[in-house]
Protein backbone atom coordinates (compact mmCIF):
# COMPACT_ATOMS: atom_id res chain seq x y z
CA UNK A 1 0.00 0.00 0.00
CA UNK A 2 1.30 3.54 -1.27
CA UNK A 3 2.45 5.73 1.81
CA UNK A 4 -0.15 8.41 2.20
CA UNK A 5 1.15 12.14 2.97
CA UNK A 6 -0.66 15.57 4.20
CA UNK A 7 0.42 17.07 1.00
CA UNK A 8 -1.31 16.04 -2.55
CA UNK A 9 -0.10 15.96 -5.33
CA UNK A 10 3.11 15.03 -3.91
CA UNK A 11 6.71 16.91 -5.45
CA UNK A 12 7.37 14.12 -7.66
CA UNK A 13 3.62 14.04 -9.56
CA UNK A 14 3.31 17.76 -9.51
CA UNK A 15 5.97 20.37 -7.76
CA UNK A 16 4.55 24.02 -8.91
CA UNK A 17 1.33 22.32 -7.07
CA UNK A 18 3.08 20.54 -4.42
CA UNK A 19 4.32 23.63 -3.43
CA UNK A 20 1.32 25.46 -3.73
CA UNK A 21 -0.21 22.96 -1.34
CA UNK A 22 2.67 23.55 1.39
CA UNK A 23 2.07 27.17 1.62
CA UNK A 24 -1.65 26.91 2.57
CA UNK A 25 -1.02 23.39 3.96
CA UNK A 26 1.42 25.31 6.81
CA UNK A 27 -1.12 28.86 6.76
CA UNK A 28 1.53 31.18 5.37
CA UNK A 29 -0.17 33.32 2.90
CA UNK A 30 -2.98 33.45 0.91
CA UNK A 31 -3.45 35.32 -2.98
CA UNK A 32 -5.18 38.71 -2.11
CA UNK A 33 -8.51 40.24 -4.00
CA UNK A 34 -5.84 42.04 -6.24
CA UNK A 35 -4.36 39.99 -8.61
CA UNK A 36 -0.38 39.22 -8.29
CA UNK A 37 -0.56 40.17 -4.96
CA UNK A 38 -0.43 38.25 -1.78
CA UNK A 39 -1.41 38.25 1.94
CA UNK A 40 1.12 37.12 4.04
CA UNK A 41 -0.15 35.18 7.29
CA UNK A 42 1.30 34.63 10.37
CA UNK A 43 3.10 31.97 10.07
CA UNK A 44 4.64 33.48 7.51
CA UNK A 45 5.38 36.90 8.27
CA UNK A 46 7.04 35.46 11.66
CA UNK A 47 9.46 33.70 9.26
CA UNK A 48 10.22 37.24 7.57
CA UNK A 49 10.39 38.59 10.67
CA UNK A 50 13.32 36.27 12.20
CA UNK A 51 15.15 36.62 8.63
CA UNK A 52 14.83 40.23 9.18
CA UNK A 53 16.01 40.73 12.76
CA UNK A 54 19.34 38.19 12.16
CA UNK A 55 19.81 40.27 8.70
CA UNK A 56 19.60 43.67 9.96
CA UNK A 57 22.24 42.57 13.09
CA UNK A 58 24.54 41.65 10.17
CA UNK A 59 23.89 45.13 8.37
CA UNK A 60 24.53 47.04 11.69
CA UNK A 61 27.81 45.01 12.14
CA UNK A 62 29.50 45.82 8.56
CA UNK A 63 28.37 49.59 9.10
CA UNK A 64 25.07 50.29 7.82
CA UNK A 65 22.10 51.97 9.65
CA UNK A 66 18.48 52.42 8.27
CA UNK A 67 16.18 54.96 6.68
CA UNK A 68 12.78 55.07 4.84
CA UNK A 69 12.43 56.99 1.61
CA UNK A 70 8.97 57.57 -0.22
CA UNK A 71 7.11 54.96 -2.01
CA UNK A 72 6.27 57.20 -4.78
CA UNK A 73 9.05 57.87 -7.10
CA UNK A 74 8.45 61.01 -9.87
CA UNK A 75 8.62 59.84 -13.35
CA UNK A 76 11.14 62.44 -13.88
CA UNK A 77 13.61 60.75 -11.70
CA UNK A 78 13.99 57.78 -13.77
CA UNK A 79 14.15 59.80 -16.67
CA UNK A 80 17.75 60.74 -15.77
CA UNK A 81 18.65 57.49 -15.63
CA UNK A 82 17.52 56.42 -18.99
CA UNK A 83 19.34 52.58 -19.04
CA UNK A 84 17.48 51.85 -15.53
CA UNK A 85 14.10 52.73 -15.75
CA UNK A 86 14.53 51.06 -19.54
CA UNK A 87 14.80 47.81 -17.55
CA UNK A 88 12.17 48.23 -15.38
CA UNK A 89 9.63 50.10 -17.74
CA UNK A 90 7.30 47.13 -18.29
CA UNK A 91 6.75 46.41 -14.81
CA UNK A 92 6.14 49.80 -13.47
CA UNK A 93 2.73 50.87 -11.68
CA UNK A 94 1.94 54.91 -12.26
CA UNK A 95 0.05 56.93 -9.94
CA UNK A 96 -1.84 60.06 -12.23
CA UNK A 97 -4.65 60.87 -10.27
CA UNK A 98 -4.98 62.24 -6.60
CA UNK A 99 -8.74 61.32 -5.83
CA UNK A 100 -11.93 59.54 -6.62
CA UNK A 101 -15.00 60.64 -7.56
CA UNK A 102 -18.25 58.91 -6.74
CA UNK A 103 -20.64 58.90 -10.25
CA UNK A 104 -23.76 57.05 -10.80
CA UNK A 105 -23.61 54.81 -13.94
CA UNK A 106 -26.62 55.61 -16.00
CA UNK A 107 -26.94 52.31 -17.22
CA UNK A 108 -26.92 50.65 -14.43
CA UNK A 109 -27.58 53.23 -11.29
CA UNK A 110 -24.54 51.76 -9.42
CA UNK A 111 -22.37 54.33 -8.07
CA UNK A 112 -19.02 53.95 -9.43
CA UNK A 113 -15.98 55.39 -8.06
CA UNK A 114 -14.23 57.27 -10.95
CA UNK A 115 -10.25 58.85 -11.17
CA UNK A 116 -10.50 62.40 -11.07
CA UNK A 117 -8.09 65.36 -10.05
CA UNK A 118 -5.04 64.24 -12.75
CA UNK A 119 -1.55 65.30 -11.71
CA UNK A 120 0.45 67.86 -13.36
CA UNK A 121 3.55 65.53 -12.04
CA UNK A 122 3.45 61.40 -12.76
CA UNK A 123 4.71 59.09 -10.23
CA UNK A 124 6.11 55.29 -10.82
CA UNK A 125 5.50 53.22 -7.33
CA UNK A 126 8.94 52.18 -6.63
CA UNK A 127 9.95 48.77 -7.87
CA UNK A 128 13.68 49.29 -6.52
CA UNK A 129 15.09 53.13 -5.21
CA UNK A 130 17.98 53.82 -6.51
CA UNK A 131 16.97 57.13 -8.43
CA UNK A 132 15.02 58.70 -5.25
CA UNK A 133 17.55 57.51 -2.93
CA UNK A 134 19.86 58.97 -5.19
CA UNK A 135 18.78 62.24 -5.10
CA UNK A 136 18.64 61.96 -1.51
CA UNK A 137 22.43 61.73 -1.65
CA UNK A 138 23.02 64.09 -3.73
CA UNK A 139 21.42 66.42 -1.25
CA UNK A 140 23.41 65.11 2.10
CA UNK A 141 26.91 64.83 0.55
CA UNK A 142 29.38 67.46 0.41
CA UNK A 143 32.64 66.53 0.74
CA UNK A 144 34.80 63.55 1.20
CA UNK A 145 34.37 63.40 5.22
CA UNK A 146 30.71 62.34 4.51
CA UNK A 147 31.90 59.12 3.27
CA UNK A 148 31.36 56.17 3.16
CA UNK A 149 27.44 56.87 3.68
CA UNK A 150 25.97 53.52 3.99
CA UNK A 151 22.10 53.24 4.11
CA UNK A 152 19.47 50.55 4.24
CA UNK A 153 15.97 50.50 4.09
CA UNK A 154 12.88 47.74 4.94
CA UNK A 155 10.16 48.43 2.74
CA UNK A 156 7.62 46.84 0.11
CA UNK A 157 8.08 47.54 -3.99
CA UNK A 158 6.22 46.97 -6.78
CA UNK A 159 6.85 45.29 -10.09
CA UNK A 160 3.73 44.28 -11.99
CA UNK A 161 4.29 40.49 -12.39
CA UNK A 162 2.71 38.72 -15.05
CA UNK A 163 3.13 35.07 -14.06
CA UNK A 164 2.70 35.70 -10.25
CA UNK A 165 3.54 33.07 -7.22
CA UNK A 166 3.37 33.34 -3.46
CA UNK A 167 6.58 34.54 -2.38
CA UNK A 168 8.61 33.72 -5.37
CA UNK A 169 7.06 36.53 -8.22
CA UNK A 170 4.56 38.90 -6.31
CA UNK A 171 3.39 42.18 -8.12
CA UNK A 172 4.09 43.61 -4.53
CA UNK A 173 7.05 42.08 -2.11
CA UNK A 174 8.46 42.98 0.99
CA UNK A 175 12.19 43.31 0.45
CA UNK A 176 15.41 45.19 1.88
CA UNK A 177 17.66 47.67 -0.41
CA UNK A 178 21.01 48.92 0.81
CA UNK A 179 21.92 51.82 -1.06
CA UNK A 180 25.86 53.30 -0.42
CA UNK A 181 28.52 56.30 -1.36
CA UNK A 182 31.85 56.00 -1.28
CA UNK A 183 34.93 58.19 -1.77
CA UNK A 184 36.81 55.90 -4.55
CA UNK A 185 36.00 52.84 -6.71
CA UNK A 186 37.86 50.56 -4.59
CA UNK A 187 35.88 51.24 -1.57
CA UNK A 188 32.53 50.54 -3.31
CA UNK A 189 33.75 47.44 -5.18
CA UNK A 190 34.96 45.78 -1.32
CA UNK A 191 31.62 47.32 -0.48
CA UNK A 192 29.74 45.02 -3.06
CA UNK A 193 32.14 42.08 -2.44
CA UNK A 194 30.77 42.48 1.57
CA UNK A 195 27.42 42.98 0.80
CA UNK A 196 27.68 39.64 -1.84
CA UNK A 197 29.23 37.76 1.08
CA UNK A 198 26.84 38.72 3.50
CA UNK A 199 24.17 37.45 1.95
CA UNK A 200 25.86 34.03 0.98
CA UNK A 201 27.04 33.56 4.18
CA UNK A 202 23.23 34.11 5.76
CA UNK A 203 21.65 31.81 3.62
CA UNK A 204 24.25 29.24 4.07
CA UNK A 205 23.94 29.99 8.00
CA UNK A 206 20.88 30.67 8.87
CA UNK A 207 18.54 29.50 6.40
CA UNK A 208 20.53 25.87 5.37
CA UNK A 209 20.51 26.65 1.70
CA UNK A 210 23.83 26.93 -0.13
CA UNK A 211 24.01 28.97 -2.68
CA UNK A 212 26.76 29.70 -5.45
CA UNK A 213 28.61 32.80 -5.56
CA UNK A 214 28.95 34.81 -9.16
CA UNK A 215 28.63 37.26 -11.07
CA UNK A 216 26.00 38.06 -13.56
CA UNK A 217 27.21 38.15 -17.30
CA UNK A 218 26.43 41.44 -19.33
CA UNK A 219 22.80 39.99 -20.33
CA UNK A 220 21.69 39.59 -17.36
CA UNK A 221 23.15 42.67 -15.35
CA UNK A 222 20.68 45.16 -13.16
CA UNK A 223 19.94 47.88 -15.36
CA UNK A 224 22.72 50.53 -14.93
CA UNK A 225 24.84 48.50 -12.61
CA UNK A 226 28.97 48.05 -13.78
CA UNK A 227 28.71 44.61 -12.10
CA UNK A 228 25.97 42.63 -10.47
CA UNK A 229 27.01 39.66 -8.04
CA UNK A 230 24.67 37.01 -7.04
CA UNK A 231 23.92 34.04 -4.98
CA UNK A 232 22.13 31.27 -6.70
CA UNK A 233 20.34 28.23 -5.12
CA UNK A 234 19.41 25.14 -6.05
CA UNK A 235 15.59 24.36 -5.15
CA UNK A 236 14.31 19.63 -5.22
CA UNK A 237 13.53 20.53 -8.59
CA UNK A 238 17.23 21.25 -9.64
CA UNK A 239 15.94 25.30 -10.53
CA UNK A 240 17.15 28.03 -10.13
CA UNK A 241 16.50 30.71 -7.82
CA UNK A 242 18.10 34.13 -7.70
CA UNK A 243 17.99 34.34 -3.64
CA UNK A 244 20.33 37.82 -3.44
CA UNK A 245 21.91 40.17 -5.45
CA UNK A 246 24.73 42.71 -4.97
CA UNK A 247 25.57 45.66 -7.40
CA UNK A 248 28.49 47.61 -8.19
CA UNK A 249 26.82 50.85 -9.69
CA UNK A 250 30.23 52.20 -10.41
CA UNK A 251 29.54 56.37 -11.09
CA UNK A 252 26.85 55.97 -13.53
CA UNK A 253 23.85 57.04 -11.16
CA UNK A 254 26.31 60.20 -9.38
CA UNK A 255 26.47 61.58 -12.96
CA UNK A 256 23.10 60.91 -13.80
CA UNK A 257 21.44 62.24 -10.08
CA UNK A 258 24.31 64.87 -9.45
CA UNK A 259 25.96 62.77 -6.24
CA UNK A 260 29.04 64.63 -6.05
CA UNK A 261 31.07 65.84 -3.07
CA UNK A 262 34.26 68.00 -2.60
CA UNK A 263 37.35 65.92 -3.02
CA UNK A 264 40.59 66.11 -0.47
CA UNK A 265 41.89 69.00 -2.59
CA UNK A 266 38.71 70.88 -2.89
CA UNK A 267 38.19 69.35 -6.50
CA UNK A 268 34.65 68.45 -7.49
CA UNK A 269 34.18 64.60 -7.91
CA UNK A 270 31.23 62.35 -8.45
CA UNK A 271 30.58 59.49 -5.26
CA UNK A 272 30.86 55.55 -6.69
CA UNK A 273 27.84 53.90 -5.90
CA UNK A 274 26.86 50.70 -4.53
CA UNK A 275 22.84 48.68 -4.43
CA UNK A 276 21.75 45.36 -3.18
CA UNK A 277 18.69 43.81 -1.90
CA UNK A 278 17.16 40.35 -0.97
CA UNK A 279 13.63 39.42 -0.45
CA UNK A 280 10.43 37.52 0.84
CA UNK A 281 11.72 35.18 -2.48
CA UNK A 282 13.93 33.81 0.16
CA UNK A 283 11.01 32.43 1.95
CA UNK A 284 9.95 30.42 -1.14
CA UNK A 285 13.25 29.53 -1.92
CA UNK A 286 13.25 27.45 1.95
CA UNK A 287 10.02 26.12 1.22
CA UNK A 288 11.13 24.53 -2.00
CA UNK A 289 14.63 23.88 -0.28
CA UNK A 290 13.80 21.86 2.11
CA UNK A 291 10.16 20.73 2.58
CA UNK A 292 8.91 17.06 1.86
CA UNK A 293 5.36 15.50 0.99
CA UNK A 294 4.20 16.46 4.62
CA UNK A 295 4.60 19.65 4.69
CA UNK A 296 7.05 22.61 5.46
CA UNK A 297 10.57 21.89 6.93
CA UNK A 298 12.05 24.88 8.72
CA UNK A 299 15.26 25.55 9.94
CA UNK A 300 15.66 26.24 13.30
CA UNK A 301 16.91 29.60 13.39
CA UNK A 302 13.58 31.01 11.16
CA UNK A 303 11.10 28.43 12.78
CA UNK A 304 8.57 30.77 14.05
CA UNK A 305 8.19 27.57 17.24
CA UNK A 306 11.64 26.09 17.79
CA UNK A 307 9.87 23.03 19.75
CA UNK A 308 6.05 22.54 20.47
CA UNK A 309 4.97 20.19 23.48
CA UNK A 310 1.84 18.31 22.80
CA UNK A 311 0.44 17.44 26.45
CA UNK A 312 -1.64 13.84 25.95
CA UNK A 313 -4.33 14.28 28.46
CA UNK A 314 -6.54 11.14 28.05
CA UNK A 315 -7.98 11.16 31.34
CA UNK A 316 -10.02 14.26 32.70
CA UNK A 317 -8.15 14.01 36.16
CA UNK A 318 -4.58 13.73 35.24
CA UNK A 319 -5.06 16.47 32.57
CA UNK A 320 -4.06 19.39 35.07
CA UNK A 321 -1.39 17.83 36.72
CA UNK A 322 0.34 17.18 32.95
CA UNK A 323 -0.44 20.68 31.56
CA UNK A 324 1.16 22.09 34.67
CA UNK A 325 4.70 20.09 33.71
CA UNK A 326 4.23 21.03 30.55
CA UNK A 327 4.29 24.90 30.77
CA UNK A 328 7.34 24.49 33.67
CA UNK A 329 9.23 22.24 31.01
CA UNK A 330 8.68 24.93 28.48
CA UNK A 331 9.87 27.70 30.48
CA UNK A 332 13.06 25.64 31.57
CA UNK A 333 13.90 25.37 27.57
CA UNK A 334 12.36 28.87 26.86
CA UNK A 335 15.35 30.33 29.18
CA UNK A 336 17.87 28.69 26.84
CA UNK A 337 19.42 30.60 24.28
CA UNK A 338 19.80 29.31 20.35
CA UNK A 339 22.70 31.74 18.45
CA UNK A 340 22.21 34.52 20.87
CA UNK A 341 18.17 34.45 20.76
CA UNK A 342 15.63 32.80 23.45
CA UNK A 343 14.11 29.44 22.19
CA UNK A 344 10.65 29.61 20.85
CA UNK A 345 8.49 27.24 22.75
CA UNK A 346 4.50 26.39 22.57
CA UNK A 347 2.36 24.22 24.93
CA UNK A 348 -0.39 23.44 22.89
CA UNK A 349 -3.58 23.64 25.03
CA UNK A 350 -5.88 23.65 22.47
CA UNK A 351 -9.38 21.58 22.85
CA UNK A 352 -8.24 19.11 20.13
CA UNK A 353 -7.31 15.69 19.92
CA UNK A 354 -3.47 14.74 19.37
CA UNK A 355 -3.20 13.96 15.78
CA UNK A 356 -4.66 16.51 14.95
CA UNK A 357 -2.44 18.61 16.84
CA UNK A 358 0.61 16.45 15.66
CA UNK A 359 -0.28 16.80 11.84
CA UNK A 360 -0.77 21.13 11.69
CA UNK A 361 2.76 21.21 13.47
CA UNK A 362 3.90 18.76 11.03
CA UNK A 363 2.85 20.89 8.43
CA UNK A 364 3.77 23.95 9.90
CA UNK A 365 7.79 22.68 9.85
CA UNK A 366 8.31 22.84 13.95
CA UNK A 367 11.62 21.23 14.10
CA UNK A 368 11.40 19.39 17.41
CA UNK A 369 7.69 17.76 18.77
CA UNK A 370 7.31 16.71 22.01
CA UNK A 371 4.90 14.47 23.73
CA UNK A 372 4.35 13.98 27.20
CA UNK A 373 1.73 12.06 28.94
CA UNK A 374 0.72 10.37 32.12
CA UNK A 375 3.61 7.31 31.48
CA UNK A 376 5.98 10.09 30.62
CA UNK A 377 5.41 12.04 33.70
CA UNK A 378 5.77 9.06 35.80
CA UNK A 379 9.28 8.24 34.42
CA UNK A 380 10.45 11.98 33.65
CA UNK A 381 10.78 11.27 29.73
CA UNK A 382 9.58 12.47 26.92
CA UNK A 383 8.73 11.26 23.25
CA UNK A 384 10.06 13.42 20.72
CA UNK A 385 9.92 13.52 17.27
CA UNK A 386 12.34 15.69 14.79
CA UNK A 387 10.76 17.33 11.31
CA UNK A 388 13.80 16.50 9.47
CA UNK A 389 13.79 12.70 9.92
CA UNK A 390 10.64 10.60 9.10
CA UNK A 391 7.35 11.61 10.45
CA UNK A 392 6.75 7.91 12.52
CA UNK A 393 10.55 8.43 13.64
CA UNK A 394 10.56 8.70 17.56
CA UNK A 395 12.84 9.55 20.30
CA UNK A 396 12.19 8.58 23.65
CA UNK A 397 14.53 10.85 26.36
CA UNK A 398 14.88 12.16 30.18
CA UNK A 399 13.69 15.78 30.67
CA UNK A 400 16.50 15.76 32.17
CA UNK A 401 18.36 15.21 28.99
CA UNK A 402 16.35 17.03 26.58
CA UNK A 403 16.89 20.27 28.75
CA UNK A 404 20.64 20.11 28.62
CA UNK A 405 21.30 19.12 24.90
CA UNK A 406 18.43 20.56 23.29
CA UNK A 407 20.71 23.31 21.76
CA UNK A 408 22.77 20.57 20.39
CA UNK A 409 19.70 18.97 19.18
CA UNK A 410 18.18 22.13 17.07
CA UNK A 411 22.19 22.83 15.84
CA UNK A 412 22.09 19.34 15.07
CA UNK A 413 19.13 19.52 13.04
CA UNK A 414 19.90 22.77 11.48
CA UNK A 415 23.55 21.27 10.20
CA UNK A 416 21.90 18.14 9.02
CA UNK A 417 18.98 20.22 6.53
CA UNK A 418 22.43 22.17 5.25
CA UNK A 419 24.17 19.08 4.67
CA UNK A 420 21.22 17.15 2.85
CA UNK A 421 20.74 20.42 0.46
CA UNK A 422 24.37 20.56 -0.29
CA UNK A 423 24.64 16.97 -1.05
CA UNK A 424 21.37 17.33 -2.97
CA UNK A 425 22.84 20.34 -5.03
CA UNK A 426 26.50 19.24 -6.03
CA UNK A 427 24.57 15.81 -6.73
CA UNK A 428 23.04 17.88 -9.77
CA UNK A 429 25.61 20.30 -11.18
CA UNK A 430 27.48 18.82 -14.19
CA UNK A 431 30.34 19.77 -16.32
CA UNK A 432 29.17 20.50 -20.04
CA UNK A 433 31.72 20.50 -22.94
CA UNK A 434 29.27 19.86 -26.34
CA UNK A 435 26.06 21.85 -27.51
CA UNK A 436 24.40 18.34 -28.44
CA UNK A 437 24.78 18.15 -24.37
CA UNK A 438 23.41 20.60 -23.10
CA UNK A 439 20.54 20.59 -25.58
CA UNK A 440 19.56 17.10 -24.38
CA UNK A 441 19.71 18.20 -20.81
CA UNK A 442 17.45 21.25 -21.51
CA UNK A 443 15.62 19.61 -23.96
CA UNK A 444 13.05 16.94 -21.93
CA UNK A 445 10.53 18.29 -19.73
CA UNK A 446 11.73 16.52 -16.74
CA UNK A 447 14.02 17.93 -14.27
CA UNK A 448 17.20 19.48 -15.39
CA UNK A 449 20.89 19.43 -13.94
CA UNK A 450 22.84 22.64 -13.71
CA UNK A 451 25.89 22.73 -16.14
CA UNK A 452 28.88 24.36 -16.14
CA UNK A 453 30.27 24.83 -19.44
CA UNK A 454 32.67 26.74 -21.59
CA UNK A 455 31.27 29.87 -22.65
CA UNK A 456 32.80 32.60 -24.90
CA UNK A 457 29.21 34.00 -26.34
CA UNK A 458 27.92 37.31 -27.49
CA UNK A 459 25.20 38.84 -25.18
CA UNK A 460 23.16 38.06 -28.49
CA UNK A 461 24.18 34.61 -28.12
CA UNK A 462 23.31 34.13 -24.92
CA UNK A 463 19.79 35.42 -25.28
CA UNK A 464 19.01 33.44 -28.03
CA UNK A 465 20.13 30.21 -26.71
CA UNK A 466 18.42 30.83 -23.50
CA UNK A 467 14.85 31.57 -25.42
CA UNK A 468 15.45 28.40 -27.39
CA UNK A 469 15.50 26.24 -24.42
CA UNK A 470 14.13 28.60 -21.57
CA UNK A 471 17.39 28.51 -19.99
CA UNK A 472 19.75 31.15 -18.84
CA UNK A 473 23.30 31.61 -17.48
CA UNK A 474 22.59 32.24 -13.90
CA UNK A 475 26.29 33.24 -13.16
CA UNK A 476 30.23 33.07 -13.97
CA UNK A 477 30.66 31.44 -10.42
CA UNK A 478 33.48 32.54 -8.21
CA UNK A 479 36.67 31.12 -7.59
CA UNK A 480 38.02 27.46 -8.95
CA UNK A 481 34.46 26.77 -10.36
CA UNK A 482 34.22 29.59 -12.99
CA UNK A 483 37.58 29.02 -14.04
CA UNK A 484 38.80 26.30 -16.17
CA UNK A 485 41.64 24.73 -18.51
CA UNK A 486 41.61 26.28 -21.90
CA UNK A 487 38.35 24.44 -24.24
CA UNK A 488 36.55 25.72 -26.51
CA UNK A 489 32.93 27.38 -26.32
CA UNK A 490 30.15 25.21 -26.21
CA UNK A 491 27.89 27.47 -28.77
CA UNK A 492 31.06 29.43 -30.80
CA UNK A 493 33.68 27.21 -30.49
CA UNK A 494 36.51 29.74 -29.36
CA UNK A 495 38.91 28.96 -27.11
CA UNK A 496 38.06 29.82 -23.12
CA UNK A 497 38.78 29.73 -19.69
CA UNK A 498 35.80 31.01 -18.89
CA UNK A 499 33.06 28.85 -17.14
CA UNK A 500 29.51 29.93 -16.70
CA UNK A 501 26.41 27.93 -15.10
CA UNK A 502 23.44 27.30 -17.13
CA UNK A 503 19.97 26.47 -15.43
CA UNK A 504 16.60 26.91 -15.34
CA UNK A 505 15.05 29.19 -13.53
CA UNK A 506 11.81 30.62 -11.07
Amino acid sequence: MAQQHAISPTRAQDFPEWYQQVVKAADMAENSEVRGCMVIKPWGYAIWELIQQQLDAEFKRTGHTNAYFPMLIPVAYLEKEAEHAEGFATECAVVTHHRLEARKDPDTGKTRMIPAGELTDKYVIRPTSETVIGAAFSRWLESYRDLPFKVNQWCNVMRWEMRPRIFLRTAEFLWQEGHTAHETREEAERETATMHKVYEDFQRDVLAVPSIPGEKTEHERFPGAVRTYTVEAMVQDRKAIQAGTSHFLGQNFAKAQNISFAGRHNERQFAWTTSWGVSTRMIGMLIMAHSDDDGLVCPPRVAPRQIVIIPVTPKEETREQILTHCRELAEKLAAQRFHDLPLRVEVDERDLNGGTKKWEWIKKGVPVRIEIGPRDLEKGSVCLARRDRPTGEKDFLTEKDLVTGITALLEDIQGNLLARQQAFRDAHIRPCSCLEDFKKNFGSEGDADWLLCPWDGSPEQEEELGKSLRVSIRCIPQGELGQGPEAPCILTGRPTSRRVLWARSY
